[in-house]
């Protein structure tokens, strides 16, 4: 055992976690935040499903369903502000609730990451594979699938390797995206101003915006769940917290600007394609079920014509980006799990070259790589559905973590008219609004004909979607019977009154020899 091996608890307590401090400003940070939610993918996957269920008013769905991210934002901007851990959701929740939410908080962050994995991986392989025009290759199921293998473990290395390389990396990434998003969006108004849009374009509406001419309540919660897994992403920058300059503003101040920034896109991108398309039933129109899976794969060649290629590398683009940065959250939770004891050991081991967590990170993209392989095998209507799904864990784990601001900050509240809003009236109102949309959407998941497919009789997209959640409790009991878990679950290693593990500069980490903390 090494020298260093012998400093005693209280030691390493303030040390930290092992990563590597000051290494994103506010741009990389938002870049990042950006990236995570890939912007021009979200929108080939949800705008036409939007549209099927909300009709005209999906560009007021998407400013609806950005209310609350926005509150939730100032949630997640105030407890960072206290708080500035890598765990996040996880650990603001047991801060403010004990080990047994907190823990549950954790499992919705990683499901999530795991689930939106596999689906990156799909399609930035088919739409790699689309650039060659050649059928036999991009409905080839074994081919895509190793593609998209082969796309998370290059992302893996890239994330094991260090932010600063992922960060030049996202912000070239990030730009291809926006350069294809600005001329989707100039092309489209351009043919539309002008009258050489194909027949049934039509001039953006006012009642587009109308938040009282929804006349659905299912199709407007399946709306609004379909816009947060778009908006979803922006916490990766207060993943990174930790390795951040100025930890406890930077982050919060990049979700912020990234979810703002997002609103802006996505209602931009939504009325130019629905003014360019139309909203009819046939051809081009948003109205047609044949087009609401990838609208991009629906107009790209109406709007950019031999051109269209260039969409294509923007959707590939935009998964394999938010590939990597998926991994970056996912994999820093389970380290701030592993640290306070809510997890084994090893996932705490961080790279003592890279100052990254080595294991976590191998360790989630292959469950990712072996989710993604699995549901394929199965059915690919089962991997439809898994993107279906994870809506619920989204708006599970976010409103867990407005409801812990206001119960973290709960004798503050009252002090300033500042407190009041951001850590207490905001924050319950983006919980609420999460809350209902959680319990409508597995109501409306729980009927047959919702998705692809059917279990046990009911719909397919429900027992994947409660189904994931319901497994993270049963792993939870069963951690709980270790005798490693103890501390955590007796509000030992992390508790209100626990100090952040995050160090206040670049100090030497106490380590074993396999680069774990010790």
């Amino acid at each position: 055992m090494s020298e260093k091996s012998t400093i005693p608890p209280a030691a390493t307590a303030w040390a930290g976690k092992g990563l590597k401090p000051g290494t994103l400003g506010l741009f990389g940070s938002t870049v990042i935040g950006l990236a995570s939610t890939a912007p021009v993918y979200s929108l080939a996957a949800t705008v036409g499903f939007v549209v099927l269920a909300v009709g005209a008013q999906a560009p007021i769905a998407m400013i609806i369903a950005f209310v609350p991210m926005f509150l939730t934002a100032s949630a997640y901007r105030e407890l960072n502000r206290a708080v500035p851990d890598c765990g996040t959701a996880f650990t603001w929740a047991t801060k403010a609730f004990g080990p047994w939410v907190g823990w549950l908080a954790g499992w919705g962050v990683a499901v999530a990451g795991i689930i939106v994995l596999a689906n990156l991986a799909q399609i930035g392989s088919k739409y790699l594979w689309l650039l060659t025009d050649n059928p036999d290759l991009y409905d080839n199921v074994p081919l895509v699938t190793a593609t998209g293998v082969v796309f998370i473990a290059a992302m893996t290395y890239i994330s094991v390797r260090g932010l600063e390389i992922g960060e030049r990396l996202q912000n070239v990434l990030l730009a291809v995206q926006y350069l294809a998003l600005a001329l989707f969006v100039g092309i489209c108004f351009w043919n539309v101003f002008t009258g050489s849009a194909p027949e049934g374009a039509t001039l953006p509406q006012a009642d587009w915006f109308n938040p009282f001419a929804f006349t659905s309540l299912s199709g407007f919660t399946e709306a609004i769940l379909l816009c947060l897994f778009i908006y979803w992403g922006w916490d990766t920058c207060l993943a990174l917290n930790e390795e951040t300059k100025d930890p406890k503003r930077t982050p919060g101040r990049a979700a912020i600007l990234s979810t703002v920034i997002l609103l802006v896109t996505y209602v931009s991108v939504t009325v130019a394609a629905m003014s360019f398309a139309g909203l009819g039933d046939s051809g081009l129109g948003l109205g047609n079920e044949e087009n609401s899976g990838d609208v991009f794969l629906a107009l790209k060649d109406a709007v950019f014509g031999p051109w269209a290629w260039l969409l294509v590398i923007a959707v590939c683009v935009s998964a394999i980006s938010s590939t990597q940065t998926t991994i970056l959250p996912t994999a820093r939770g389970t380290l701030a799990m592993a640290t306070y004891k809510a997890l084994p050991a090893a996932f705490g081991r961080v790279s003592p070259k890279f100052r990254t967590p080595r294991f976590a990170t191998i360790f989630m993209s292959v469950v990712a790589s072996v989710f993604y392989v699995g549901m394929t095998i199965v059915s690919e209507n089962i991997l439809s559905d898994t993107i279906l799904s994870i809506g619920l864990a989204i708006a599970f784990y976010y409103a867990i973590t407005s409801f812990a601001c206001i119960w973290y900050f709960r004798s503050e509240i009252f002090t300033t008219a500042r407190s009041f809003f951001f850590k207490g009236l905001f924050p319950l109102l983006g919980g609420l609004m999460l809350t209902a949309a959680f319990i409508q959407s597995a109501i409306d998941m729980y009927n047959p004909d919702y998705g692809y497919t059917v279990i046990f009789g009911i719909g397919g997209v429900f027992v994947i979607g409660i189904g994931s959640l319901a497994i993270g409790v049963v792993l939870m009991v069963v951690w709980y019977f270790f005798a490693g878990s103890k501390p955590f679950f007796r509000g030992q290693s992390l508790n209100r009154d626990t100090e952040v593990l995050v160090p206040d500069d670049d100090q030497l980490m106490p380590r074993s020899v396999d680069g774990g903390l010790m």
